[in-house]
């Protein structure tokens, strides 16, 4: 008899539960206007006041699209989500150009109207066994890559361009917060400094200060450098000429022999044309050493001339002591 009570007790309990659970649902249903657009995705954790569940009013009192589902009306700044992120771009541009010392100065026109700058510059002009070339290292602002590009193309066939962009946000937000860090530091080292009365603990704020204010400016330079780096993008340009075909090899005896007759020809005239510029010089030394042997010959002969002139004839000279003159040689 007792289990029967609880029995029925249970299944009253649980009866009354049922009823209650859906007189709830029912409510919700008819409080939200049975419109199952406003209730959130099950499973979809929805924060309170997202602008995609509450309704905007409009001028005249009525309600209008959630502020997600409104279209983009012209004028309205869109907001971006990588406005606020740094990234360094960097680039390289090859072109074939009719004559790149020209077009190097086209391309620092370039730059210059888009506000950047020439970082480096080299010109090799072109020769009959090398094509001219010139090679530019410009900084263009970031958001005027794509229009100095546009106008690099105009300048000739363009041969290949590369473009790198590294995201530095993260790095650049830790320099900040670690030179915001530093900066108080030191604002809170001076104000120390200046309440210090004793000599020991002004040695020790001077010395903390120092260091502190040394990576303070380690971490600016290097913030700075940074900031550069991503403001004006780096992009080397590359001018070539016509490429130079080099000459076919022979394949056959008649083939080597033209080509043999034509390096000797080449070999004569390149004789020829050292003998024709050794020649004047040759001549001019010829002049010099003619006169050079001249004055020799003329200062021999002078003398002897005095030296013949300086000695006594033989014949007239008185015979010495002792000596035969019948036995002295005829002069």
């Amino acid at each position: 008899m007792i289990s029967r009570r609880v029995t029925f007790a249970a299944v009253a309990a649980l009866a009354a539960l049922l009823l209650a659970g859906c007189s709830m649902g029912s409510q919700s249903a008819s409080d939200s206007g049975g419109d199952p657009a406003r209730q959130p995705e099950i499973g979809v954790p929805v924060a309170p006041g997202a602008p995609g569940l509450e309704e905007v009013e409009g001028a005249d009192g009525g309600a209008v699209a959630p502020r997600d589902q409104q279209p983009f009306t012209e004028g309205e700044e869109l907001v971006r989500p990588d406005q606020d992120r740094s990234v360094i771009t960097t680039g390289w541009v090859s072109i074939t150009v009719d004559d790149p010392i020209a077009s190097a100065a086209e391309v620092s026109a370039i730059v210059e109207r888009a506000g950047g700058r020439i970082d480096s510059r080299s010109e090799v002009p072109g020769t009959p066994s090398q094509q001219a070339q010139a090679t530019l290292v410009v900084r263009v602002p970031s958001g005027e890559v794509d229009a100095v590009i546009d106008g690099l193309r105009k300048l000739g066939d363009v041969d290949s361009i590369e473009l790198d962009a590294t995201d530095v946000t993260q790095q650049r937000q830790d320099l900040d917060a670690r030179i915001e860090s530093l900066q108080t530091s030191v604002d809170r080292l001076r104000t120390l400094l200046a309440q210090a009365d004793d000599v020991s603990d002004l040695i020790a704020i001077e010395s903390e200060l120092t260091t502190r204010q040394s990576e303070l400016d380690s971490l600016t330079t290097w913030r700075d450098s940074l900031v550069d780096q991503v403001d004006y993008s780096t992009i080397t340009v590359g001018l070539l000429s016509e490429g130079i075909v080099a000459e076919p090899r022979p394949d056959d005896f008649w083939g080597g022999i033209a080509v043999g007759w034509t390096a000797l020809v080449g070999f004569v005239q390149g004789l020829l044309v050292a003998i024709g510029v050794l020649l004047p010089w040759i001549g001019l030394l010829l002049v010099l050493g003619a006169i050079v042997v001249g004055i020799v010959v003329l200062a021999t002969r002078g003398r002897r001339r005095a030296d013949a002139a300086a000695q006594p004839a033989r014949g007239d000279a008185p015979p010495t002591p002792g000596e035969d003159p019948q036995r002295r040689p005829p002069a």
